[in-house]
């Protein structure tokens, strides 16, 4: 199949590329690209080259399906220096996006104009590796020393008009393919520039690169300074040098364990949201969302679902408390307001699609209604009732539980296949990770309905099977049982928090549990145990009927001073738990860190075997995106080898 076409628009060659979905840059691209170069120059009646793109984007990357194995000729870099020396200048037209070697290839070209809505990256710290086709020896050369270091470390894309400033495009246009051909006849009546391999490249102060290196650095990754390196190492160094130093360091992290582990990662997050089961699937239309309840949860699922364009109807038991909950969801873009993300005008439009009452008769034609009030039974079957009675009977119907089964939710609901479970992360509005929980009455385009909300929300969302905490909040309480023991066992509550610190956590689980309050797994445990589930007693039940529930108390596992939130080792707490601990063990921060994943993947390696999984990938993607777990890391089943470790 040819992947490039050719059409003449006078002396201009309009080179089209067409390689669905997203013109990644294959093989079978680069070798006809590299040949086109020959073929046009070859070409008396050809003076210039404009290289656009079919589809939604511009040369979007590498082709995936190739990620993780060796490298086949021409390589990327032959390709980008066969354009750039062309005997005839080429024009790189962008729409969508030009990220990594799409860029790349652009840089290659004499000129680049892109339309507005463009975007232009180096994405390639994200995936645990470097530029490798020259990003980091073109880049500085072509748009400044700051600009690359910006675009290389951070691996954020930047829009077209910002691109321009900085000189990576020649040109914002309109209509694209007429205005670069446009642009490329009148570059040829005037002096072409410089390739941009040939120009020159100042040095930067010792100073600024130490700035860099305090910008880039970031816990547990590599690749960011190590591309910084290669920035440096083209200011010293001429063009073929840095060159070779780029792709030597692009190779040799190529093959290291953060790169694989980010690989897992960014293909459990391609596959996770579109599951093959749900294919040709068409999930129910949603325009108006109920929510019930409007606390923390509730108010961060409506503002989330307000953020994408959804009307919401929020439903409270009292007129006070529908005020608090609007006030709630106003909290939400007032926040947005002041970090620069929403003006105040965007702010009067989100609240205008918010409207707050008591009956629940005003949810007679919403489309999907989600319940986020307290986690009790009986008040949920409440909720349940009174929706059943007024909803219509396609509107989807949904519980944000976190722990109760959801089939006991759902007892004597009419037309229980549009039940399912949507279990958000708090804060709502911001954690990605989205659990979906169908019962065995689900519809599928119920399910498939849950998969839309989550990409429409731009969250993660991860099917999960019904069981106590379903995917997540089950290997949390693994994991924290095995804090606890290793506790019992003599190692200090703080060398375990250092040592998951040490890993990659934000927070260790006792400084977590202590932010979260004890008192909200306590109360689980206790609701438990007035079902008559046997339920041992935690050592954090120890605490919580000491009155220690976490910073909100002054006092959790660690003791917190007024106004100060460092933890503090306790006294109280040693005393407290003094005849629960038999043992003085001395472990290593790694050996603890170790301990702690291996329980995690070991309740992983339960749940796939139970179906609550629907497999080891989406066990690290729920851990990844709502529990902390370091992404350069993989996941506890990357970790514990439970997985394909590369692609």
């Amino acid at each position: 199949m040819t992947l490039l076409t050719v059409r003449r628009d006078g002396e201009i060659a309009v080179v089209t590329l067409d390689n669905p979905p997203v013109n990644a840059i294959s093989e079978a691209v680069r070798k006809e690209l590299f040949a086109m170069v020959g073929q046009l120059d070859a070409d008396p009646g050809v003076r210039a080259a404009v290289l656009i793109c079919a589809g939604r984007t511009f040369l979007a990357g590498a082709d995936v399906r190739e990620f993780g194995k060796p490298p086949v000729e021409p390589h990327l870099p032959d390709v980008v220096d066969r354009i750039e020396g062309a005997a005839k200048p080429w024009v790189a037209a962008i729409h969508g996006a030009a990220l990594g070697g799409g860029l790349e290839i652009a840089m290659g070209c004499r000129f680049r104009v892109a339309v507005e809505s463009a975007r232009v990256g180096l994405p390639e710290v994200t995936l645990g590796v470097i530029p490798g086709a020259s990003g980091t020896v073109r880049t500085p050369r072509l748009a400044g020393m700051e600009t690359a270091v910006n675009l290389v470390t951070s691996g954020r894309p930047m829009p077209a008009g910002k691109a321009l400033k900085a000189g990576l495009i020649d040109a914002v246009v309109s209509d694209l393919e007429r205005d670069a051909v446009a642009f490329a006849r009148a570059a040829l009546d005037a002096e072409l520039p410089l390739p941009v391999s040939q120009r020159p490249l100042a040095p930067m102060s010792e100073d600024f690169w130490q700035g860099a290196r305090k910008l880039a650095a970031k816990p547990g990754h590599q690749a960011p300074l190590r591309a910084l390196d290669s920035l440096r190492f083209a200011t010293e160094h001429g063009f073929a040098e840095a060159m070779a130093h780029e792709r030597e360091t692009f190779l040799d992290l190529r093959g290291s364990d953060e790169a694989a582990a980010l690989r897992h990662i960014f293909f459990a997050e391609r596959a996770a949201p579109k599951p093959a089961a749900l294919k040709g699937v068409e999930p129910r239309p949603v325009r108006t969302v109920g929510v019930i309840g409007g606390g923390t949860m509730g108010a961060g699922i409506a503002g989330a679902c307000r953020e994408a364009g959804m009307e919401i109807i929020l439903i409270e038991r009292d007129d006070g408390a529908v005020a608090r909950g609007l006030a709630n969801v106003a909290k939400i873009f007032d926040g947005a307001v002041k970090r620069g993300k929403l003006s105040e005008e965007g702010r009067a439009g989100r609240m205008a699609g918010v409207r707050g009452c008591t009956d629940y008769a005003e949810l007679a034609d919403a489309d999907l209604v989600i319940e986020a009030v307290f986690e009790e039974i009986g008040v949920k079957r409440a909720v349940f009732a009174e929706l059943g009675r007024v909803c219509r009977a396609d509107a989807v119907l949904a519980t944000n539980t976190s722990y109760l089964d959801p089939r006991a939710i759902a007892e004597g609901l009419p037309e229980p296949t549009r039940f399912i479970g949507l279990h958000f992360f708090s804060p709502a509005h911001i954690m990605k990770l989205l659990e979906i929980v169908p019962t065995p009455d689900t519809a599928p385009d119920v399910l498939a309905t849950g998969f839309a909300l989550g990409r429409a929300l731009n969250k993660m969302p991860v099917q999960a099977g019904i069981c106590e905490g379903f995917i997540g909040n089950r290997i949390l309480k693994r994991y924290r049982a095995e804090a606890e023991a290793l506790v019992t066992q003599g190692v200090a509550i703080a060398e375990i928090d250092a040592a998951m610190r040490g890993y990659g956590f934000r927070m260790g689980p006792f400084e977590a549990q202590d932010l979260g309050g004890l008192d909200i797994a306590f109360l689980q445990r206790e609701g438990a145990r007035a079902e008559g589930q046997d339920v041992p007693e935690t050592l954090g039940d120890i605490l919580v009927r000491a009155g220690r529930k976490g910073q909100k108390t002054g006092g959790g596992w660690y003791d917190y001073a007024e106004g100060d939130r460092t933890p503090k080792p306790s006294a109280s707490v040693a005393a407290l738990l003094a005849d629960r601990i038999s043992g003085s063990a001395a472990l290593s921060g790694p050996e603890i860190a170790d301990r702690l994943v291996g329980a995690m993947a070991a309740e992983g390696e339960a749940i796939l075997r139970e179906g609550i999984a629907q497999s080891p990938q989406d066990i690290d993607l729920v851990e990844v995106h709502g529990y902390g777990f370091p992404r350069w890391k993989g996941g506890p089943m990357f970790a514990a080898g439970l997985t394909a470790k590369a692609r």
